[in-house]
C-alpha cells in the first residue's frame, strides 16, 4: 500500500502563471491524474489561454470564492463548493473576473495526465 499526504501550501508556487499554482501531482506520486491548486485574485485567469483538451477531462472544485469559466455558449459562475467539469474538446477560460469581491481558491483535477494536449480557441 502507498499513502502520501500533502501540504498544498509546503509546494512551491510555479513561477510566470497568471495566478498562483502550485502544482500537486508530483508531490503526491500520481500517474494516472493531475492536480493543481490554483488562486486567482480579481483580474486573474487561471489557464495560460482560452484552450480546450484534446484527451483530458478536467474538473475544477471551488474551495472558496466563486470561479467564473468562460465558454462558447455561457459564462458560467462556480460557487464556493460547486464542481465545474469539462469534457475534451470543449474550449473554456476559468478566472476571476476584475469586479470580484475576493479571490477565488479551486482545487483542478485532469486526466489522463497527458501534457501537450492543450489547443488554444479564439472566440
Amino acid at each position: 500500500m502507498s499513502y502520501r499526504l500533502v501540504d498544498s501550501d509546503a509546494v512551491d508556487p510555479t513561477p510566470d502563471r497568471p495566478c498562483e499554482l502550485r502544482r500537486l501531482t508530483a508531490a503526491a506520486g500520481l500517474e494516472q491524474m493531475a492536480v493543481n491548486r490554483f488562486r486567482a485574485e480579481p483580474g486573474e485567469q487561471i489557464p495560460l489561454m482560452y484552450h480546450s483538451h484534446e484527451r483530458q477531462e478536467e474538473a475544477f472544485f471551488v474551495l472558496s470564492g466563486t470561479l467564473f469559466v468562460e465558454t462558447p455558449e455561457e459564462t458560467f459562475e462556480v460557487d464556493e463548493g460547486c464542481l465545474f467539469a469539462v469534457s475534451p474538446g470543449d474550449p473554456q477560460r476559468a478566472h476571476n473576473p476584475e469586479d470580484a469581491d475576493a479571490p477565488v481558491d479551486v482545487l483542478a483535477v485532469g486526466a489522463p495526465k497527458v501534457s501537450g494536449d492543450a489547443t488554444a480557441y479564439d472566440p
